[in-house]
Parts: structure tokens; sequence; C-alpha cells
């Protein structure tokens, strides 16, 4: 496409900035040639900038990691002379903790239940409140059904007891 020759158009000879081959209009070979050299020295120095913050890093981690290990060196004795002392602190510690966590969760438990209740009874209908009355009405209706049947059996066996009771005069 380069070796052709351009044609008359619209724009041709403005400086509209109309483009051909890729190029700007009035550019030359030249001036792109720096172009790409800028995109290759940049790539250069993206690279080399990684590589040295890679490499920093990379430092400071092994300095962190030879830091750490002379810590347990050190420490390491110190917590065997007094791990009679350390373990049941700790595990004291942690069933206090334990407790304070289980505690605090259970009072907040407390206060979204009464939360609701209160919501419940003044009318406001919280989540949940039609599987409630749902519930509530099942449940009467069973009791319903209990109470009718035991009623239905204590006649039953209150007959019985008369048929014996006339059966044995």
């Amino acid at each position: 496409m380069a070796d052709q020759p351009r044609t008359a158009g619209p724009h041709y000879g403005s400086s509209h900035g109309t483009s051909y081959g890729g190029l700007p209009y009035g550019s030359t070979n030249e001036s792109n040639t720096s172009i790409y050299n800028n995109s290759a020295s940049r790539q250069t120095v993206k690279f080399i900038t990684a590589v040295t913050i890679g490499i920093s890093l990379l430092l400071l981690a092994g300095l962190i990691f030879t830091g750490t290990v002379i810590g347990l060196i050190v420490a390491t004795p110190l917590l065997v002379i007094f791990s009679p002392i350390l373990v049941p602190a700790m595990f004291v510690l942690f069933l206090v903790t334990s407790g304070f966590l289980f505690s605090g969760s259970c009072g907040v438990a407390a206060i979204a239940v009464l939360t609701w209740i209160y919501n419940y009874v003044s009318g406001n209908h919280p989540a949940g409140a039609d599987t409630l009355d749902y519930a509530k009405g099942y449940l009467a209706d069973k009791a319903r059904d209990v109470k009718e049947r035991a009623k239905d059996y204590g006649s039953y066996a209150q007959g019985k007891f008369q048929e014996a009771a006339q059966g044995a005069y």
C-alpha cells in the first residue's frame, strides 16, 4: 500500500490529520522510527523498573524470613522454660475470650428476638410473621382435633365402664 500513489480526495493536502497507510499525514518514515524506538526504550525502562522492584521485594522477604527464624531461635528456649505457665494461661485466655464472645452473641440474639416480638405484637408483621400465624393456626387445629378425640375416647371409655358395671350386677 505504501507504494501506491495517493488519490485526490476532499481532504488531500489539508491539515485535518487524514492518515494514509497507518501513518499520520505529512509524517515521514524517519520520524516514525523514533516513535518505535521510544516504545522499545519505554518497554526496556518498564522491564528494568519491574526487575528492580521485584529484586527489592524479594530481598525484603528474605530479610523478614531471616528475622523470623532468628526470633524463633531466641524465643524457643524462653517458650520451653515458661511453657508450664504460658500453656494454662493461653487456655484460660481462650476460654475467657470464647465465653465473652458467646455471651455477647447470645445478648445480640436476645435483643433481635425481643425486637421481633415487639414488632409482631405491635402489628408491624416482621419477616416470618405469616409463617408464625400459619403454624399457630395449624397447632390450634391439631389441638382441637386432639381435644375432640379425647372427648370421644372418654365417652367411649365411660360407656364401656357402664357396660362392665351393669354386667357385674
